[in-house]
């Protein structure tokens, strides 16, 4: 492969998001805005779209126990029903550049919000059914905007990609953290209705949906297709400890999405507090997702960093779980830095063991496919935990279990090396 055809690792080492069309050929161009106005516009609808791709999680888990108490649903169907959006982001992030190569990145974006959309609004229906079936739409969606996302932030705002990733970031944690806080108010204010506090978060999809639609549909696209393959990832032990690690602190974090406020509420918070509480653990881990990178990147190795925030992680749980409740939001704290560490060190060690852009790109669907799949199985296993206890104070050893576990994979996932992948330019 010759030398200038990826850019220098140097070029994009220590930035988080990663451009799933770094194979495509021809080479994806940023728009040429026609006022700073558009600009603006654009770099909002992006912002919002990010924001819209976390209440799908947080908000059903807000209201748990009433849709518990008010369908018959069972701990088991519970856990069944937090994770069926997590296994779908594994299984539909491979889908997302093969899309954005047939139709464009931008129009599958806006497919992404109105499929979203729809499928948040058909848990708004009050049918167990419908609601499994419009969260695993929404998953479906929401995995393609995971992937796809990122690369059109970085591609159209080159010059300010510090900024935009950290509004990127702190939207992501907002629409979580709004979720959580807001569903249960929703909740009493719909006239106590579950389904209607969980289908009223169709409405800010469908507004992103609108205001990006301009952009979308009259965008010139043109047809690509991949131009590089990378060889020797999948048979790459580092590489599978980069998956692992993905995956083990992922499962950590959609454990903390899906059942931490049914742990609070049956430590005896109620409803609304228990969503503030779960509100003030996402938006601290914005403080530790804009910190994290730029220390990551100039330690000698991220393996000490990694099994540290590991230990926070699960300090945090333990303390949900087993501490004077009054101490609540100190837990709440510790757990947020430490899981909004380990995100954003997740993402930024694909960056760092890898040698060139395209080995980051196939290195991040490595990860989120498997790692995601991987990480459903923690938000089940809460479920089936209670299911058979009866108590929430049982998960504390799949807790220490998951951390680890994430603490072995990433303490080799650490060491300062690239991955042992080949980049060759297909003809």
């Amino acid at each position: 492969m010759n030398k200038h055809s990826s850019p220098p690792v140097n070029d994009f080492i220590g930035d988080q998001l990663i451009n799933a069309e770094a194979d495509s050929v021809p080479e994806p161009r940023p728009p040429v805005f026609a006022s700073r106005a558009a600009q603006i516009v654009t770099g909002l609808s992006l912002v919002l779209i990010a924001f819209n791709l976390r209440p799908v999680f947080s908000s059903a888990s807000a209201i748990l126990p009433e849709i518990i108490e008010q369908t018959g649903l069972s701990s088991l169907g519970a856990g069944v029903l937090t994770t069926l959006p997590v296994v779908c982001l594994g299984l539909f992030a491979p889908l997302a550049p093969k899309l954005a190569q047939r139709i464009g990145a931008e129009r599958t974006l806006l497919a992404v919000l109105v499929l979203l959309a729809f499928g948040t609004a058909l848990r708004g229906f009050g049918s167990l059914a419908l609601l499994f079936a419009g969260t695993a739409l929404a998953g479906a969606c929401i995995a393609v905007g995971n992937v796809l996302l990122p690369g059109l932030v970085k591609r159209d705002f080159a010059s300010r990609t510090g900024m935009m990733t950290g509004l990127y970031t702190m939207a992501l944690c907002a629409g979580a953290a709004s979720a959580a806080g807001l569903t249960v108010p929703l909740k009493h204010a719909l006239g106590d209705s579950w389904s209607l506090a969980l289908g009223a978060w169709a409405l800010p999809a469908l507004l992103v949906a609108l205001i990006w639609f301009p952009h979308a549909f009259f965008r010139k696209v043109r047809t690509k297709h991949a131009g590089f393959r990378v060889e020797g990832l999948w048979r790459d032990r580092l590489a599978w400890q980069v998956t692992l690690f993905m995956g083990l602190q992922s499962s950590l974090a959609y454990c903390v999405f899906g059942w931490l406020s049914p742990i609070l509420r049956e430590r005896g918070l109620d409803g609304v507090t228990a969503g503030v509480v779960v509100s003030v653990s996402v938006m601290a881990q914005v403080f530790a997702c804009l910190l994290v990178p730029s220390i990551a990147v100039r330690c000698r190795n991220q393996q000490f960093l990694n099994v540290g925030l590991v230990a926070l992680a699960v300090i945090g749980l333990l303390g949900f779980l087993f501490a004077p409740i009054s101490t609540v939001w100190l837990w709440a704290i510790i757990q947020g830095l430490g899981q909004g560490g380990l995100i954003a060190i997740a993402m930024t060690i694909i960056v760092l063991r890898s040698p060139n852009a395209h080995v980051a790109s196939h290195l991040s669907g490595m990860a989120q496919c498997i790692g995601y799949i991987l990480a459903a199985t923690g938000p089940l296993l809460v479920g089936l935990v209670h299911s058979l206890t009866g108590s929430f104070a049982a998960t504390a050893a799949l807790f220490l279990a998951l951390g680890a576990g994430a603490a072995i994979f990433g303490w080799g996932a650490g060491r300062s090396v690239h991955v042992g992948a080949k980049t060759t330019e297909l003809p």
